[in-house]
């Protein structure tokens, strides 16, 4: 059975979340048989995700009855999973048991606080091996999607499990949203190893969320570089928190005066501070650094998870061998996904990356073999870990106001330029609706014309 569940003590806790539900691994397998038996055949799923019992339910139960979910955020714009459906044609779908009445389908059963719900849609056709899509761009509602097999996310989960070291008595703090991979690799590596997934909905600056930190004994949490800003500004360094033994990052680049702040109180306090990366086109996470190299190798993300393997190319494709030159960084690995989906007929699709992806970030490595990123080579940032399309943005401004735009930025905000500065605000309401990211993160500014080239495209480079 997926990741194993059946294989786990039956009365084990997998999961507990911040609303005092919870469920065994056998409670687990007993959902996932369920969910065959009223299914009954393989077919594609959308799962509104939340971290709840509910959501995980979906998520563990459809790999399990070889149904093929796509997660998206429940918080997801009305408009943006209606173009989803009306792309993707899913069988079925599971909500939380609140959202039925957003829709018209069929109830068929509820169960963990969600309700599955039957569309009047024939699902497409699905590749045998493909096991779960997961959207590329965060909150923006794009129909671009990747495809996972389901080699890829055991070999995720056991590749995490292994360099962290998790066994079954670890407590993992779950803050990260399920549709995003990262999240949902802290979810998995758990599950891997007959572990306790903490779910957690609340945000760090409500009371009760460290009230259930402190009650469930966290061992481990992963954060993206924002949740290091609101940890700093709380003063979690000066908490009482026993229970903790290590402290991920994922998600994008950390500024280095935090990434060395966290390191050093890690140091410090005898607990573990762990760099990663990833992406979700490689299953989240691609790259580590151990946490004893934090303090010396400041703002690194060190070298390839166990079975995976990274190197640098230069921009004819030939390996780069000698450190502190800058290349593309190349991964390779079971977890390397399948390729993208844009409509339903690509759900057919078979595996077109063969174990091998081009990244998209520059980066050089030292004389340890040790790689830092410098920057991306595509259109896309990680604003507060999320990754945001540039194009998509500017799509959304042409669509709504039909004025020329063009979007540059980096990590810590995004800079959009347009030709009707009075159409500012709207403009940054938009986003922050279409993105779910706050306003100080976009930065409006008026110009008279977006510079082209002889061909009418944009040049990205006079803004930057």
């Amino acid at each position: 059975m997926f990741l194993n569940i059946n294989k786990k003590e039956r009365a084990l806790i997998a999961a507990i979340d911040d609303s005092g539900r919870q469920i065994s691994y056998g409670e687990l397998v007993e959902a996932s048989v369920d969910f065959e038996r009223v299914i009954g055949k393989r077919t594609l799923i959308f799962i509104f995700s939340e971290n709840v019992i509910g959501s995980l339910v979906g998520y563990v139960a459809s790999l399990a009855a070889r149904v093929v979910p796509l997660i998206i955020s429940t918080n997801t714009e009305r408009s943006l999973y209606l173009k989803l459906i009306d792309t993707y044609l899913p069988e079925y779908i599971w909500v939380p048991d609140a959202c039925v009445v957003d829709f018209t389908y069929e109830v068929i059963f509820s169960k963990y606080g969600y309700t599955l719900l039957r569309t009047n849609h024939v699902a497409p056709i699905l590749f045998e091996d493909l096991s779960l899509l997961l959207p590329t761009s965060g909150s923006t509602g794009s129909s671009k999607l990747v495809r996972h097999s389901y080699r890829n996310i055991e070999a995720n989960a056991e590749n995490v499990a292994s360099f962290f070291g998790f066994t079954a008595k670890d407590r993992g703090l779950a803050i990260l949203p399920m549709h995003y991979t990262m999240g949902l690799s802290v979810i998995t590596s758990h599950l891997w190893t007959g572990a306790t997934v903490l779910l957690v909905k609340k945000s760090m600056l409500d009371r009760d969320f460290w009230t259930f930190f402190k009650e469930q004994k966290a061992t481990n949490f992963t954060g993206v570089p924002y949740s290091f800003e609101i940890l700093k500004k709380l003063r979690f360094t000066r908490m009482e928190l026993p229970d903790l033994q290590i402290i991920s990052q994922g998600g994008g680049k950390m500024n280095k005066e935090m990434f060395a702040f966290f390191a050093e109180y890690a140091k410090t306090t005898g607990k573990k501070f762990i760099a990663t990366y990833g992406q979700t086109e490689c299953t989240a996470r691609m790259a580590f650094l151990p946490s004893e190299l934090a303090c010396e190798k400041t703002g690194s993300i060190g070298n390839a998870i166990p079975n995976g393997k990274l190197y640098l190319i230069d921009d004819k494709g030939m390996v780069i061998d000698k450190p502190y030159i800058e290349g593309q960084l190349v991964y390779e690995g079971e977890n390397v996904t399948l390729g993208y989906a844009y409509s339903a007929m690509d759900l057919s699709k078979g595996d077109e990356n063969h174990g091998i992806m081009e990244t998209g970030d520059i980066a050089f490595k030292d004389s340890d073999e040790c790689y830092f990123i410098v920057g991306r080579k595509s259109r896309f940032l990680k604003l507060f870990g999320y990754r945001v399309g540039l194009d998509e943005c500017e799509a959304f401004i042409k669509e709504a106001y039909n004025i020329d735009c063009a979007c540059v930025g980096n990590d810590d905000y995004m800079n959009i330029y347009i030709t009707d500065v009075s159409l500012k605000e709207q403009i940054q309401n938009l986003l922050v609706i279409k993105t779910n990211l706050i306003a100080s993160v976009f930065n409006i500014i008026g110009i008279d014309v977006i510079p082209k080239n002889e061909s009418g495209k944009t040049l990205y480079s006079e803004l930057n």
